[in-house]
């Protein structure tokens, strides 16, 4: 239903929005509606009682809601073997509602900041040692989404209980496993280091805060996660989960779109807007091309494999092997129930399949 909904409304929403739609919303829309259609080709299968099917291509774009729940599952399984026998943190970082407009029009310096400076932020108040003395080795995540669909950028941080001594000889463990650092000097530390990095590297940008963003409060949530692998499921959904799930979506005709939500304490509520309003807010989440969603920093990084091997000395720690999700298997037969055969492959449909919702 979400891709009929897209496609109906489409039109209206370009010839209103015309230039001002960014290439990669217009991307995202073309791969979703050709997603599992003929314009992607496919594969063939028979059963051996005679049966054919067919198979479309998905198009692996990531603000498609029916792609990517292997990517995840092959993440999932890769940071599982990353997870330390410490406790975890999960850190949110938000930004003030004055922000979010000038981050729209501008996402792709103000993500990179968003995150970098975040993470930076709380590196600097575990390198105190009244906290930890200690460097950290940090999991960052954007995520840019309300569960009714408005723009709400902010940052989360998966971060063990501990890290590596300056000297990188010992392991220096949390203080108290329910207490990272101060919720308010963090966030503080972060609302600073945001506003000396525009300075530096955006003036532009930096110009268009309003001056009160920096005087007031910013808001920033720690909370204990235990061994990280529930704060680890929470984190992988966002590399796959599309703003709105198809299931959500209650009603829709020429005019509006209804869809059901929860709230933060579990409370269903249904919203109702223009078919316009839709796309708008389903599009607005797609990232800017090339974007990283997912960052690492301190020990945690790339570039940090030699801290990261003396940390599993220093635990005495051998992580679990990391292994691929199994494969799908060949379709069953929806007549008889038996495995079918692949037996060639369909070639794409015409370029223009579908194109001329997209001009």
């Amino acid at each position: 239903m979400l891709t009929e909904i897209l496609a109906a409304h489409w039109p209206a929403y370009a010839a209103k929005f015309g230039r001002l739609i960014p290439p990669e919303q217009r991307a995202a829309l073309r791969a979703i509606l050709r997603c599992r259609t003929p314009a992607l080709g496919g594969h063939r299968y028979r059963c051996a009682c005679g049966r054919e099917h067919f198979t479309y291509h998905s198009c692996n774009h990531r603000a498609c809601p029916r792609c990517g729940q292997d990517d995840a599952a092959l993440w999932l399984a890769q940071q599982r073997t990353r997870l330390l026998p410490v406790p975890y943190f999960l850190v949110t970082g938000t930004v003030p509602e004055e922000l979010r407009e000038l981050i729209r029009a501008a996402m792709k310096p103000w993500y990179g900041a968003l995150l970098k400076e975040f993470a930076g932020a709380l590196q600097d108040l575990a390198a105190d040692p009244k906290y930890l003395g200690a460097q950290l080795g940090l999991t960052a995540m954007l995520q840019t989404w309300t569960r009714d669909l408005r723009y709400h950028p902010h940052v989360h941080l998966l971060v063990p209980g501990g890290g590596l001594a300056p000297n990188h000889l010992r392991w220096v463990p949390g203080k108290d496993a329910g207490f990272l650092v101060p919720q308010v000097k963090l966030a503080a530390r972060f609302k600073g280091r945001l506003k000396a990095w525009l300075k530096q590297h955006e003036p532009e940008l930096f110009q268009q805060v309003p001056t009160k963003v920096w005087w007031m409060p910013w808001v920033v949530d720690v909370q204990p996660v235990g061994s990280g692998e529930a704060a680890l499921k929470y984190l992988a959904n966002y590399l796959v989960k599309p703003p709105l799930h198809e299931c959500q979506i209650q009603h829709a005709d020429a005019q509006n779109v209804t869809f059901r939500y929860r709230d933060n304490q579990g409370t269903q509520h249904l919203t109702t807007v223009s078919g316009l309003e839709f796309v708008r807010r389903f599009l607005q989440h797609v990232l800017p091309r090339g974007f990283q969603r997912v960052r690492h920093y301190g020990w945690r990084g790339a570039a940090a494999k030699a801290r990261w091997a003396r940390i599993l000395a220093l635990l005495d720690w051998r992580p679990a092997i990391s292994l691929k999700p199994a494969p799908l298997p060949p379709p069953k037969c929806p007549g008889c129930g038996k495995t079918m055969c692949l037996i060639g492959t369909l070639p794409r449909a015409p370029t223009g399949w579908r194109v001329e919702l997209l001009r």
